[in-house]
């Protein structure tokens, strides 16, 4: 039997996920158009606890991240990034390859949100022409709307007023939520 020593921390962790592989859910993802060539069809619970027992890295984290043909390792990244290492800089890398929502949820939710640049990067993202920037925006005041309900609903309401099918639904959802907050 092989030692996992001989592997790096890279190819352990992608050991780790490979084993844990479902075809049937991978299936499903495919055929519901998820943008990656392979798919493990791991959840998300078994990615955190696969995180939870992966030191935190930098260079795991990154090395994982920009590995855009695998799900997994775009999903487990935001959980393997020490969220103190995470730099505007480094965000800004990060959101500029999301491939897909799951994808921008997981990286607003696990990561981005513990970062003190978050409502400047949201801000920063509602302005872009790339719906997928404007997508992570909204998601990403969904983790600030209670600390920042005026910013989160101006950032809602243009996005609303842009019409766009994909960002519209979860505009009108953080719109909801700020309005709630502010009492209105």
């Amino acid at each position: 039997m092989e030692e996992t020593a001989s592997f790096n921390p890279v190819q352990q962790l992608n050991r780790r996920l490979y084993a844990m592989r479902n075809g049937i859910v991978a299936d499903t993802l495919r055929r519901a158009g998820c943008p990656f060539k392979i798919i493990f069809g791991l959840n998300l619970p078994q990615l955190v606890d696969i995180a939870n027992d992966t030191p935190k890295s930098v260079e795991l984290a990154e090395q994982m991240w920009f590995d855009t043909v695998k799900r997994e390792n775009m999903l487990i990244a935001p959980m393997l990034m020490p969220k103190e290492d995470m730099t505007v800089e480094r965000a800004r890398r990060w959101v500029s390859i999301v491939p897909s929502a799951e994808v921008a949820d997981i990286l607003c939710h696990r990561l981005l949100r513990h970062c003190d640049f978050a409502l400047t990067l949201a801000s920063e993202m509602s302005e872009s022409d790339k719906t997928m920037d404007r997508y992570l925006a909204v998601r990403l005041m969904f983790s600030l709307v209670s600390k920042y309900p005026q910013e989160a609903l101006k950032i809602a309401r243009k996005e609303m007023a842009r019409n766009d099918r994909f960002t519209s639904m979860v505009a009108h959802g953080l719109e909801d939520e700020a309005k709630f907050i502010l009492g209105d």
